[in-house]
């Protein structure tokens, strides 16, 4: 008789986990339909309502990744999980750079530039810091250790990044930057995916979806993956247009709504994802959603915008593409900054407390400085930040450089990092 007693709690939580997978897709629907209805409500129930659509997507992500690494490795289905998340800053900056190919008048705003960038610091001044506050008051540990195989990923990113700090010193991004940038993006997602499947132990809706067959849990996951991409595809631009509306009836100008409030609402998918993983104790898989987010972004996002420009202006010279003017160029050198020193802060695959810190407040103090001189500072402190970093953690970088070529070879590792040692 006691049999029963015990397994009715466990079939009761997964009949919850059901109810709950049931709910968030119901959330996601209106977001959905206001947007094939071709329906604009009005900016603040608008920013309600598709914000809300975003978050539930956020969570049909989570739970769909989480159960897709029974099946691919953990690296590949948070790299997929990442392209998934970033699509509405991929929507929104190839509108924003078909219009500048359009109209020399829309190409002189640099909208597309400022959203590229800000989304980019966003996710590295805002999304990194939330995760480690979120692992740091789940956990109490000072700091982050982040699996081997996420070396694959900072290598990738250093080398993208060494590549877009020199795009400043043009006047134009080209077809040629997209033919580099997008090469290095595919060569990632190829050595992602040889990365040996790991054991993951899954709770909540994805060990109820775990529990399924294996024919019947891929293809839900694969639907949720689908519907999830649907959801943020559809919410995402008219969630940013409100968030955009809000703040113009604030006074506030149209190259900082698009370079910060647009990217606010872009960029939440990835990093909603990232802070769920982190709330369930998996922030080391949370970062590397974010990693993997950043290594898209700085490669396949800046290598598509000069294909929307070449094809709304019709002129594909090679020389020719996205033009930038002084001020564009000040906010890729910056971002490209920024981007430097957080790789020097995980190339020994730890992130502290005070490492945390200082890339919000970086990140937060020359949120609305226009001025170039000062922006010009702030950028210099992240490049020589870089160099201290990367000198403490001097004795770490070739292993970090073997772990990521290992891994490429689809060495098998084990998956946390040696102790650094004093100094």
């Amino acid at each position: 008789m006691s049999a029963p007693a015990i397994d009715e709690p466990v079939e009761s939580r997964y009949q919850r986990s059901w109810v709950l997978i049931g709910f968030i897709a119901l959330v996601c629907l209106p977001g959905i339909v206001l947007r094939l209805a071709g329906i604009h409500p009005d900016p603040v129930p608008g920013a309600i309502v598709f914000g809300f659509a975003i978050l539930a997507a956020a969570f049909l992500l989570s739970w769909a990744a989480e159960t897709a690494e029974m099946d691919i490795s953990q690296g590949l289905a948070l790299a997929i999980i990442a392209i998934i998340a970033v699509l509405p800053e991929y929507a929104v900056d190839a509108v924003l750079a078909w219009k500048a190919g359009a109209d020399p008048a829309e190409a002189e705003k640099g909208l597309a530039i400022a959203n590229m960038t800000g989304g980019n610091r966003l996710l590295i001044g805002v999304g990194w810091p939330i995760v480690f506050l979120l692992f740091f008051y789940r956990t109490k540990l000072k700091e982050l250790v982040v699996n081997r195989q996420r070396s694959l990923e900072l290598v990738f990113l250093a080398v993208a990044t060494l590549y877009v700090i020199f795009i400043p010193l043009r006047s134009h991004v080209t077809i040629i930057d997209t033919i580099i940038l997008v090469s290095l993006f595919i060569m990632y997602m190829y050595f992602t995916s040889k990365v040996e499947t790991e054991h993951v132990e899954l709770v909540g809706p994805a060990k109820a979806m775990g529990q399924l067959r294996d024919a019947p849990r891929r293809s839900l996951v694969i639907a949720m993956l689908v519907f999830a991409a649907v959801t943020i595809f559809c919410s995402a631009e008219p969630f940013a247009e409100s968030l955009v509306h809000i703040g113009e009836d604030f006074g506030v100008s149209e190259f900082l709504l698009i370079q910060w409030l647009a990217p606010l609402a872009s960029e939440s998918p990835e990093v909603l994802v990232a802070c769920l993983l982190a709330w369930r104790g998996r922030a080391a898989a949370g970062m590397g959603v974010l990693i993997s987010s950043k290594v898209n972004q700085w490669t396949l996002l800046i290598g598509t915008l000069p294909i929307a420009f070449l094809l709304s202006s019709g002129d594909f010279g090679f020389t020719h593409g996205l033009p930038l003017d002084t001020r564009q160029r000040e906010e890729i050198f910056l971002t490209a900054a920024q981007s430097a020193f957080a790789i020097a802060v995980f190339m020994n695959l730890r992130m502290g407390k005070l490492e945390a810190i200082g890339l919000f407040v970086l990140f937060a103090t020359q949120l609305f400085i226009t001025n170039e001189g000062v922006r010009a500072i702030y950028a210099v402190l992240y490049t020589v930040l870089c160099v201290v970093l990367l000198f403490i953690s001097r004795k770490e970088i070739p292993h970090t450089v073997r772990d990521a070529i290992a891994v490429m070879r689809g060495r098998d590792l084990d998956p946390w990092p040696r102790d650094p040692g004093p100094g």
